[in-house]
């Protein structure tokens, strides 16, 4: 899944145990610019350093998971919990475009063939 939005806040990273560490960010997503939404996103273990070169106010559209899990108390009441968690960033170049301005993306790079190398698919 993917969303495109503005980086509102970066969480520090929080080392939960000696091997498991997580990061959050908060992304404000504005389908509906009068009503923004803030949605909290999470990174794990390498992924916290993806969250390192951003800043509050970036534009971004974050690729994550849609993970949901049960936890039982002692009790024996169920309740359930959703969790998104980024796999991949992409920084949007430039700032908020202007009302009425198509956003800019960065451009995007070949990782498929090295530098002088022919590319002999066929598609």
């Amino acid at each position: 899944m993917e969303i495109k939005g503005k980086v509102h806040e970066i969480g520090a990273i929080q080392q939960v145990s000696e091997t498991f560490k997580k990061r959050d960010l908060i992304v404000e997503y504005a389908e509906n610019p009068t009503y923004p939404e803030y949605i909290r996103f999470e990174a794990l273990q390498d992924k916290t350093a993806l969250f390192d070169s951003l800043k509050p106010g970036d534009e971004i559209e974050v690729s994550f998971n849609l993970r949901g899990r049960p936890w039982t108390n002692k009790d024996g009441v169920t309740s359930y919990f959703n969790s998104l968690v980024v796999w991949r960033l992409t920084a949007l170049t430039g700032t908020a475009p202007a009302a009425g301005d198509a956003p800019q993306y960065a451009a995007p790079v070949d990782v498929n063939t090295a530098a002088g190398e022919d590319d002999d698919l066929p598609f």
